[in-house]
């Protein structure tokens, strides 16, 4: 019988050992390799041939969810599940609509990582316990739908969107705060995620809209 073939796909490399591990005490199951990037993931589907890919939503280059709406456009056959920190339900519509398989949280990923591969074998949509809860607040309350503030962004998503709306690079936003220009991407991915906007001009438009988008050089 041939072996059910997982793809890992997780930047950070002590937790992608870990998940290894545990995978390797699975019967008939085979790691058939690793990947630190969105890019590198696309590139590898295409020699690797997975059945399942382990996905993080914090990949560089290209998120997660990114990843996922490519790979099921291209690959609809390959199973997804998504491994993140984020229990928002924003983050948690977003997975679905990408339609990954599955969305466990890292802090529950070695208690029910057997549990949520088995699911999804079986052609099941496994979701963290606590997400399924809010899944079911949205069917009962229908409160997905929330108004959208600056609130809801972070200090530094603000600062990174303020000087992407000035029209800077994340090369360049990436020098101005000190941090790489991947984690500058990052932070339009969720920024786009959290205000549920696709495009790069809907966020520049919705920071001039609300008045942080300060066009003075620095």
């Amino acid at each position: 019988m041939e072996p059910y073939r997982i793809l890992l796909a997780e930047d950070h490399i002590l937790f992608r050992e870990l998940i290894k591990k545990c995978l390797e005490e699975i019967p008939n199951l085979e790691v058939v390799g690793e990947v630190g990037d969105g890019l590198q993931l696309l590139e590898s589907i295409k020699v690797l041939k997975p059945h399942m890919i382990i996905l993080d939503i914090g990949m560089p280059v290209m998120s997660g969810i990114e990843a996922a709406r490519v790979i099921k456009k291209d690959y609809p056959r390959i199973k997804i599940l998504l491994l993140t920190m984020y229990n928002s339900k924003d983050h948690l519509k977003h997975a679905l609509e990408a339609k990954v398989d599955g969305y466990l949280l890292k802090e529950n990923a070695f208690k029910d990582l057997i549990t949520a591969i088995e699911m999804i074998r079986r052609d099941k949509l496994y979701i963290s316990n606590i997400m399924s809860q809010r899944m079911v607040d949205f069917v009962v309350n229908e409160s997905w739908s929330e108004t959208v503030e600056t609130g809801v962004l972070s200090a530094r998503e603000k600062e990174v969107l303020k000087f992407f709306a000035q029209g800077r690079s994340c090369k360049e936003i990436g020098e101005l705060l000190s941090i790489s220009h991947y984690t500058v991407r990052n932070h339009i991915t969720r920024i786009k995620m959290k205000l549920s906007m696709k495009r790069d001009i809907d966020i520049v438009k919705y920071a001039m809209k609300k008045g942080f988008a300060s066009f003075s050089i620095l």
